[in-house]
């Protein structure tokens, strides 16, 4: 079988002076001087400084990623207890909530601190008063509210960037002065709906936004770290206004955090020392334009001299996970997916019966918490077009905004009802995805997005120069997530979220669910 690191590898995964892995089924190095560090993304700027902490504090550091939710609940449910010495989120808020899991850390020791806050290009923070990098939520809910200006944002449900920009505007919106509670969260609903109503690009991940942001030229600014935004640039090359709002903002502090289960404290304690030191410090924040966090250092004129206000946060989990719940299911704008599925003669066996139960994990059978983030939205419509020898016929669901067990299950049945047979008709299946967007099911502002399963090599039909030449003749930005699984072409396959957009998971070495599940947080 053929290797290669795919686009959605670079986003996720990159090899330090240790090892780098994904979190999945391959264990982290080990070894008395490495600390097997379990990471959100947000994490992997800092790879080349912890290449040389194995020199400078003689601690090799190996690190491995894993989205916001799914690591808080390895962390809770004890998975990560022997396999990883420490974990390192941009925040350890969500963490906090879940039961038991305090009891599972130990040391916490915060590195460097990044806000999030609004970016906007130079010409349109101007036209709306903000070139001062002053304004409120309220202010830049108002002008979302009348379609002023349109913005990008990662999904809360897996980037913390996006959770923080949810908790941030949803508390300074409420106006309540206090922790989110599920009667404030309803209450604000209307408001954060007018907010939204301005999104028009989502992602998985800050990465992954910033890099789909610099394409286009239809988007006006981004919701995400002040760390990202300080050196990203529109289409045209014009570097961002940041706005700071004066009402308030949520604060990633980036605590490194030694699970109780490890043996390796005194290793933890040298890596958290070292990354604290002043030389380290201010190699961070020029390196990664984040903030320092000792007062040693003082922050460069990047970041300006305005106090920052915190907002609070939720203080049970019950509250977080609703508004994530309402922000997917009623706040947001609805999302169109299409599924182009491999059902060839290739897939007969265990194949078949892994995309029966990926689809079978999105109609919400998978109970953990990322699993109910992750399933079909209410107000999404999904479409299901499986291909072999040709394309088959698209079976569409329109999933309600109320009550969707009904639909969720018809989606269900037709997941189990597929057979595999016949050759690999690739493009002819993808091409005819294209054509049932274009062919308007789904609302003309919905988050659309097409994800293609395949595991094996185009046998049949239409060729990747057919499709590639049908695809710039439809001038649209729609994505494909390319999911590789078998003996997937995986040069072809990057080929094809490049040229759409998209972004390539790898299903090979992984569980197939899985894979879905984690495409779910970029569309």
């Amino acid at each position: 079988m053929r290797r290669a690191i795919t686009a959605a590898a670079a986003l996720l995964l990159a090899l330090t002076a240790a090892c780098s892995n994904p979190g999945g089924d391959a264990p982290p190095e080990d070894g008395p001087d490495v600390l097997r560090v379990l990471a959100g993304s947000e994490i992997k700027d800092l790879e080349p400084l912890l290449a040389k902490a194995a020199g400078a504090a003689g601690v090799k550091v190996s690190l491995s990623y894993t989205g916001t939710l799914d690591g808080a609940e390895q962390v809770a449910n004890g998975g990560a207890d022997g396999r990883y010495d420490a974990v390192w989120f941009s925040s350890n808020r969500y963490l906090s909530l879940i039961d038991g899991a305090s009891a599972r850390l130990s040391t916490q020791t915060k590195i460097m601190v990044s806000p999030v806050v609004l970016g906007l290009s130079r010409a349109k923070a101007r036209e709306l008063g903000w070139d001062t990098g002053r304004a409120t939520w309220t202010d830049i809910a108002e002008a979302a509210r009348k379609h002023r200006f349109t913005f990008g944002m990662t999904n809360p449900a897996s980037s913390n960037s996006g959770f923080s920009a949810l908790v941030g505007v949803a508390a300074a919106l409420s106006d309540a002065g206090e922790a989110l509670d599920q009667a404030q969260i309803t209450a604000v609903t209307p408001q954060l709906i007018g907010f939204f109503s301005a999104q028009t690009l989502t992602a998985g991940s800050s990465g992954w936004l910033a890099d789909a942001f610099r394409r286009r030229t239809d988007v006006d600014g981004l919701i995400n770290y002040e760390s990202v935004l300080l050196g990203l640039r529109t289409a045209s090359g014009e570097p961002l206004t940041l706005v700071y709002p004066g009402d308030g903002v949520v604060t990633a502090d980036y605590p490194l955090t030694l699970l109780a289960s490890s043996p390796k404290k005194a290793l933890y304690g040298k890596l958290a020392a070292w990354l604290r030191a002043p030389g380290v410090q201010r190699e961070i924040m020029t390196t990664t334009a984040r903030r320092p966090i000792v007062p040693e250092v003082r922050p460069d004129a990047r970041f300006g001299t305005a106090p920052l206000l915190e907002l609070p946060f939720p203080n049970r989990r019950s509250a977080a996970d609703a508004l994530i719940d309402a922000y997917l299911n009623q706040v947001r704008r609805p999302s169109r997916t299409v599924f182009v599925l491999d059902t060839s003669g290739s897939m007969e066996g265990d194949r078949i019966d892994a995309l029966k139960q990926a689809l079978t994990a999105l109609t919400g059978a998978d109970a953990s918490a990322s699993g109910q983030f992750s399933r079909f939205r209410n107000r999404e419509t999904v479409t299901l077009l499986p291909f072999s020898t040709t394309a088959g016929q698209a079976s569409t669901f329109a999933v309600p905004e109320r009550d969707p067990a009904a639909v969720l299950r018809q989606i269900r049945a037709y997941g189990d009802g597929l057979t595999a047979y016949g050759g690999t008709a690739i493009y002819d299946g993808l091409r005819g995805a294209y054509e049932t967007v274009r062919s308007g099911q789904g609302g003309e502002e919905d988050f659309t997005s097409i994800v293609l399963m395949t595991d094996g090599e185009n046998t049949d039909g239409s060729s990747y120069e057919d499709f590639a030449g049908f695809y710039r003749t439809l001038g649209t930005r729609v994505p494909t997530f390319v999911v590789l699984f078998g003996d997937s072409d995986v040069a072809e396959m990057r080929q094809v979220a490049t040229l759409t957009g998209g972004a390539v998971f790898d299903a090979r070495q992984a569980s197939l669910a899985s894979a879905f599940k984690e495409i779910r947080g970029y569309q």
